[in-house]
C-alpha cells in the first residue's frame, strides 16, 4: 500500500510539474483616437450667460491632430484669466448655460490642464484679457475632431467661457465659476 501511495504521488507530482501554464493573451491595443476631421469649419457665436455682458465668435478650423480655434471674446473685466472648455451638450438655452452640461470627457479621464497630465478632451487652458476686458483667442485642441460622428468630434457640442479661472485640479472641472459665455459649435463648411 505504502508503493502505491508513493507512486500516486509521484505520478501526480510528475503531472503538475509536466503541465505548462496556459500563455498570458495578449493585451488588447490601445483604442487609436480618430483623428479625421470632415468639417473643414466651424463657428461658434458665444452670447452672455449667467446675467454677464459676455459675447464673442470664433472659428474652428481642423488642424494637425486636433482643432485650431481663433475668435475674440469681450465683456470680460480687464487684465483676467478664464477657464475656457468644450461642454457635453450643444445647448445653450439655460440662462446659466448649464444646459450645455458638464466637460466634454468621452475617454472617462480627470480633468487637469492641456501638457500637464490627464485631462478631459474638452479642456483647455485659460484665456486671458487684455486691459479692455478682451480675449484674443488662439488656442490648439488636440485630440478631437470636428465632424464626423466620432467619439472625440466636438461638433455640436458647446464652447463655454467661465467667470474665474481654471484651477486644473479640483474636480470635476476646475472650480473656473459661473459660464458668463456659451455658444454652440456649428460646422459651416
Amino acid at each position: 500500500m505504502r508503493i502505491t501511495l508513493l507512486t500516486a504521488a509521484t505520478v501526480l507530482f510528475v503531472t503538475a510539474c509536466g503541465t505548462s501554464p496556459k500563455p498570458a493573451e495578449p493585451a488588447a491595443p490601445a483604442a487609436e483616437v480618430p483623428t479625421t476631421s470632415t468639417a473643414k469649419q466651424a463657428v461658434a457665436n458665444l452670447a452672455s450667460a449667467s446675467g454677464s455682458l459676455v459675447s464673442g465668435k470664433v472659428t474652428l478650423v481642423p488642424m494637425g491632430k486636433g482643432v485650431h480655434i481663433t475668435g475674440v471674446v469681450g465683456g470680460l473685466p480687464p487684465s483676467s484669466p478664464h477657464g475656457f472648455h468644450v461642454h457635453e451638450k450643444g445647448d445653450c438655452s439655460a440662462v446659466d448655460a448649464a444646459s450645455a452640461g458638464p466637460h466634454f470627457n468621452p475617454f472617462n479621464t480627470p480633468h487637469g490642464k492641456v501638457g500637464a497630465g490627464a485631462h478631459h478632451a474638452g479642456d483647455m487652458n485659460n484665456i486671458s484679457t487684455d486691459a479692455e476686458g478682451v480675449a484674443k483667442i488662439d488656442v490648439h485642441l488636440t485630440g478631437v475632431t470636428l465632424g464626423g460622428g466620432a467619439v472625440n468630434d466636438i461638433a455640436n457640442r458647446a464652447l463655454i467661457v467661465h467667470a474665474a479661472p481654471d484651477d486644473y485640479a479640483s474636480q470635476p472641472a476646475g472650480n473656473a465659476g459661473a459660464r458668463v459665455a456659451c455658444g454652440v459649435i456649428k460646422v459651416t463648411q
